[in-house]
C-alpha cells in the first residue's frame, strides 16, 4: 500500500489513506467492496512479515496486480484497491507464498483456487415483509443440497420448496455448505467458513432459495460447523497457527482456539461467521454442530456469543438457534439472563434411539440404554431427554442435566436425520426397518406429539434412496476416511465382522453418493406415505391443541406392554386423546386408567386413525366402545369428545 500512495499525489494520497481509515466494513476479514468504490482488504497473519493482495480478472494471477497490505496492531493486515472490483479473483501472498482467503465469500474453482470479491448488495431480495421465524408451531425438515434433487443445486431445490409447503412444513434445516475439496461431500468437513460451497451453485443462487422459501412461507437455518474444520484445503494454518487449540481434540481434527492464547481474532473469525449467514443471506437462524466439542472456557462461551450475534444480525427479525448437543446439557438452551447459553432448542437423540429400539428390536451399541417402552414414549413427551443425569451404561458415566424446567418446543424431535440413517450397513431408512403399521404409529407420535417435529428429506414419501456416507477426498485421506468410518460402524456387534464390513459402501466411491439422490417418482409410488405425513401435518396445525402443548397441559400413562395415551387437556372439557399401540391387538376390560376417562357429559369419538386404508392401513374398530376399549395392533389414533346421547 506504500508503494501505492507514492505513485498519487499528496491530496489522493490523503484521501486513499482516510478511506483505508475508515473503510466500511460488514465483516473483520475479508474483502469488502466499498460505497466510495474500490475494494478494502483485511487479514490475520500475526507470523508475517509481508502481506500483499494478488489480483486478477480470471483465476490465472500470473500477471495480476499486487497490493501490498499494511500492518495493524494485533497482526491484523489490512488495504485498499482502487481498481478492485466484484468478479475478480485473487490471493494473499504472504513472505512469498500465495494462499486463498480464509474469509472469501467464493472459492468457484474450490478451496484450493483463488477467491472471489463477491457484492453482497446485488442481490435483489423481495422478502422485505418477512418476520422471521419463532420457537414455537416450526415443523423442521433437514435437507442436503446435493442429494436433494438430481440436479444437486439451490435451482433445483427451489424448485421442489412449493412442495414442501404444501406439506405443512415450516423451517427447512439445510446441512452445511461451507466450501469443501472434491466432488461431493456432507459439508461436515468445510473448509471456507464464509464460502457457500460451489458445487450448488453462486452465493446469489443460495440467497435466491432463501428468497424463495420466504414468499412460501418457510424459513431457512444452516447447519453450520464451529467445532472443527476439514483436513483438506484449510489454510488457516498458514496464516498463523494460532487459530488452532492445543488444548483440546475431536475425532475430526484440532479443535478451534477459542480460549487460548491470541484467541481473540479466532472467535471473532467464528462469531461474525454467525451473524454473516443471517445478514448477508437472510437466513432465519443456525444449527449448531456437536456443540459438545465447542471447548472455550472464556467468561462469555462461544456458544452464547454465536447465538448472541446471529440474533443482533437478524434485527428485527425472529430467529431460531438449535444445537446438537450430544451430552444432553440443558443449559445450552435457558436464557442467558439464567446462565445459559440462548438457543431456543436441541436435538433430542433419546426420542430418536428410543424409537428405534420399537422399530427394530435392537439396542445394541449406542442403542443399548434404551428399550422402546411406552414409560420412555411418554417420559420423553414430558420432559425431553430420558437422561438427566442417570448413569448412562454406554459410556460408563452419567448423562445429561435436568431439564424439568423447559418446553416441549425445547426439544427437536426426529425418527430420521443424515446420522442415524447413514450410521447403519446400508443407509437405510426407517422404512425398511419394520412394518409399515407401526412406522405410522410412530409417525403420528411424531408429528401430533408436544415436541417439535423433524423429517429427513424423503421421509415423507418413504424415499426408496438411502442415505449413505460420502466425501471425495484426495486418495490418502480417503483410504483413511474409509477405515474410520469401518471402524466407527464396528460398534455395532452385528456388522463388527470383517465379512460384514467389506460390504460398508466405500465413500468415495461417486455410486455412493449417487445412490442417496432423491428420486421424486417415489411420491406417487408411495402416495399414501405422502398423504399420511400431509395429514397429520394438517391436524397439527389446525387443531388448537396439538403441537401447542406446555408442560402441565397434557399427561400420559401406560396401557400396556407396548401401548400408551398421552391426554392433552383443552378448555371446557375439549380435550384430546393419543392412544399409541406398537404392538399386538389390545383390549382393555377393564380399563382402570382416569386418563382414559371421557370429559362430563361427553364420550370419545374417533377423529383420526393411522389404520385407515387411505395411508395403507387394515381399517380401525371402535376403539372406546361398550366392550371397553380395543386398539388395534401397531397403530395411532386420535379421539376427541363429543356429547353423549
Amino acid at each position: 500500500m506504500r508503494s501505492l500512495l507514492k505513485s498519487l499525489s499528496s491530496s489522493q494520497a490523503r484521501t486513499v489513506t482516510e478511506t483505508i481509515d475508515h473503510a466500511q466494513r460488514r465483516l473483520p476479514v475479508g474483502a469488502e467492496i466499498q460505497p466510495g468504490g474500490g475494494v478494502h482488504f483485511r487479514t490475520w497473519a500475526p507470523s508475517a512479515r509481508q502481506v500483499a493482495v494478488v489480483m486478477a480478472q480470471g483465476v490465472d494471477l500470473t500477471d495480476g496486480v499486487e497490493v501490498p497490505l499494511s500492518p495493524e496492531a494485533g497482526g491484523y493486515w489490512s488495504g485498499w484497491s482502487a481498481t478492485a472490483r466484484a468478479g475478480m479473483h485473487y490471493r494473499y501472498r504472504l513472505d512469498g507464498n500465495v494462499f486463498p482467503d480464509p474469509a472469501s465469500r467464493f472459492q468457484p474453482q474450490g478451496p484450493h483456487c483463488p477467491s472471489q470479491i463477491i457484492d453482497p448488495e446485488a442481490f435483489a431480495w423481495s422478502d422485505g415483509t418477512w418476520q422471521g421465524v419463532s420457537r414455537e408451531g416450526q415443523v423442521l425438515y433437514e435437507m442436503h443440497i446435493g442429494t436433494f434433487t438430481r440436479e444437486g443445486t439451490w435451482s433445483a431445490a427451489a424448485e421442489q420448496l412449493p412442495h414442501l409447503a404444501d406439506l405443512g412444513v415450516t423451517l427447512l434445516e439445510v446441512m452445511p455448505v461451507a466450501d469443501f475439496p472434491g466432488r461431493f461431500g456432507w459439508g461436515y468437513d468445510g473448509v471456507n467458513l464464509y464460502a457457500p460451497t460451489r458445487l450448488y451453485g453462486c452465493p446469489d443462487d443460495f440467497r435466491l432459495f432463501v428468497d424463495r422459501a420466504h414468499s412460501l412461507g418457510l424459513g431457512v437455518i444452516l447447519d453450520v460447523v464451529y467445532n472443527h474444520l476439514g483436513p483438506d484445503g484449510n489454510y488457516l494454518r498458514e496464516f498463523t497457527p494460532h487459530y488452532f487449540s492445543t488444548r483440546y481434540s475431536t475425532d475430526w481434527g484440532e479443535p478451534p482456539n477459542f480460549d487460548g492464547e491470541f484467541c481473540e481474532p479466532v472467535r471473532e473469525l467464528f462469531i461474525a461467521n454467525a451473524g454473516y449467514w443471517i445478514d448477508e443471506f437472510h437466513c432465519d437462524g443456525l444449527r449448531l454442530d456437536a456443540t459438545q466439542n465447542i471447548y472455550d472456557a472464556s467468561k462469555e462461551h462461544m456458544l452464547a456469543a454465536v447465538t448472541r450475534r446471529a440474533h443482533a444480525a437478524a434485527g428485527g427479525r425472529s430467529i431460531y438457534v438449535v444445537g446438537e448437543n450430544e451430552s444432553q446439557h440443558a443449559h445450552l438452551i435457558r436464557p442467558r439472563a439464567q446462565g445459559g447459553h440462548g438457543l431456543d432448542a436441541l436435538w433430542n437423540d433419546d426420542f430418536h434411539h428410543t424409537a428405534i429400539v420399537a422399530m427394530t428390536g435392537r439396542n445394541e451399541a449406542y442403542y443399548t440404554d434404551y428399550h422402546g417402552s411406552p414409560q420412555e414414549f411418554i417420559s420423553s413427551a414430558k420432559w425431553g431427554f430420558l437422561f438427566q443425569g442417570q448413569r448412562y451404561k454406554w459410556q460408563s458415566a452419567r448423562r445429561g442435566t435436568p431439564c424439568f424446567d423447559l418446553a416441549p418446543s425445547n426439544f427437536v424431535n426426529f425418527l430420521q436425520n443424515h446420522d442415524q440413517i447413514a450410521n447403519s450397513l446400508w443407509g437405510r431408512r426407517a422404512h425398511t426397518l419394520t412394518s409399515a403399521a407401526k412406522l405410522r404409529a410412530l409417525t403420528t407420535l411424531l408429528l401430533l406429539g408436544p415436541n417439535t417435529p423433524m423429517l429427513f428429506q424423503g421421509q415423507e414419501f418413504a424415499a426408496s434412496s438411502p442415505f449413505l456416507y460420502f466425501a471425495d477426498h484426495q486418495p490418502d485421506l480417503a483410504v483413511m476416511v474409509a477405515k474410520g468410518r469401518e471402524k466407527f460402524l464396528a460398534q455395532f456387534p452385528s456388522i463388527a465382522s470383517e465379512d460384514v464390513a467389506a460390504l460398508i459402501p466405500n465413500p468415495e466411491r461417486e455410486e455412493t453418493f449417487l445412490r442417496c439422490k432423491l428420486d421424486f417418482a417415489d411420491r406417487e409410488k408411495n402416495a399414501e406415505v405422502l398423504r399420511l405425513h400431509r395429514d397429520l401435518l394438517r391436524l397439527r396445525r389446525e387443531d388448537p391443541l396439538l403441537g401447542h402443548a406446555q408442560r402441565g397441559t397434557f399427561d400420559g400413562a401406560v396401557l400396556g406392554p407396548s401401548a400408551f395415551v398421552l391426554r392433552i387437556f383443552g378448555r371446557d372439557q375439549d380435550d384430546r386423546l393419543l392412544l399409541i399401540n406398537l404392538g399386538a391387538h389390545l383390549h382393555l376390560d377393564p380399563a382402570p386408567e382416569p386418563l382414559l376417562a371421557p370429559p362430563l357429559g361427553c364420550v370419545w369419538e374417533t377423529a383420526w386413525s393411522s389404520e385407515d386404508p387411505r395411508y395403507g392401513g387394515g381399517g380401525t374398530p371402535a376403539i372406546d366402545s361398550d366392550d371397553n376399549w380395543n386398539l388395534p395392533a401397531e397403530s395411532a389414533a386420535l379421539l376427541t369428545p363429543i356429547s353423549a346421547p
